[in-house]
């Protein structure tokens, strides 16, 4: 009878704690659009922009908790092989190789999107006296060609880094008067306001923004460079990095935001990027000065007849 009574406890000790596993596996795993937890990896540059969205998205579903990791393109990639995190924003979409090896290690491939374009911006210390730049002057920047100090915001695992390197120098090597900021963007914004003759590199939504405070007061100590157009008729056309001018084509050191989301059914992360996809999210971008990636907004002429 004692041995009967003692299996008994120990049963329902063990059916316990699976009950207790199984809820706490349902928390950990089971989300919807409008509730959950979900950890993504986003690209360092994009962070104010990013913030934004994240913040609109939580306060719209409050029963929604998405936890950024802001770090290398690279580490982003890194963290969606290695399950980690199901949803990364970066500056590429998935390459054939890489859709090809989720379609096989997943049975599905995962949705990437592009859904905005952003700058890489130039800038350069206010008392700078030379801010006007060839496309030529950039390629010699970078390869060391033009001892200028150039400020950047990783070392080689940032889209920054690896966009300039291949859109600018076609795979060359930088030269050695390219170095890293230890603080990511805010450390190139930091490097370049105490030094007049460097030039840093940038996400535009870093300080791009003229409706944001902390972006206002740091072009009191920087300010943007003017970069030869490469793709308009005229000759000797210059351009910041603004929404404008990356909606034209007219600032050639312009790149893409894509988000990639490793979902086969629709959870958090799917809710999250159609909500960056649609109106709402893309607005949150042109308020951020990027150029939106899915949607065109335009001005449209009203007439309001009054009432007789």
């Amino acid at each position: 009878m004692m041995r009967k009574f003692a299996y008994i406890i120990v049963f329902s000790s063990l059916l316990l704690i699976s009950c207790a596993n199984n809820q706490e596996n349902k928390q950990a795993f089971y989300d919807t659009p409008k509730e959950g937890t979900i950890n993504i990896s986003v690209d360092e540059s994009f962070k104010p922009v990013i913030e934004q969205q994240i913040q609109v998205y939580q306060s719209s579903y409050p029963n929604t908790h998405i936890i950024a990791t802001y770090k290398s393109e690279v580490e982003c990639f890194k963290d969606l092989d290695n399950d980690s995190t199901r949803l990364i924003i970066v500056a590429r979409g998935l390459s054939n190789k890489e859709a090809q090896y989720y379609s096989d290690k997943l049975a599905f491939k995962p949705f990437d999107d592009l859904i905005a374009y952003d700058a890489v911006a130039l800038i350069m210390n206010i008392n700078a006296k030379d801010s006007v730049f060839y496309y030529d002057d950039i390629k010699k920047i970078l390869s060391g060609e033009k001892n200028i100090p150039a400020i950047m915001d990783g070392n080689n695992a940032t889209s920054t880094v690896r966009f300039l390197q291949d859109s600018i120098l076609k795979g060359g090597a930088f030269g050695k008067n390219v170095v890293a900021s230890t603080n990511g963007s805010q450390g190139v914004i930091d490097a370049v306001s105490k030094m007049e003759n460097a030039v840093g590199f940038i996400g535009l939504s870093w300080v791009g923004n003229n409706q944001e405070q902390k972006q206002i007061e740091q072009l009191k100590s920087i300010k943007f460079a003017l970069v030869e157009c490469v793709k308009c008729d005229e000759k000797d056309v210059f351009a910041k990095p603004s929404q404008a001018t990356l909606m034209y084509g007219q600032y050639p050191l312009a790149r893409p935001l894509y988000i990639i989301v490793k979902e086969n059914a629709l959870g958090l992360g799917s809710g999250f990027k159609n909500f960056i996809s649609l109106e709402r999210g893309q607005l949150i971008f042109r308020r951020a000065l990027l150029a939106p990636g899915k949607m065109s907004f335009k001005k449209r002429n009203s007439v309001i007849k009054e009432q007789q």
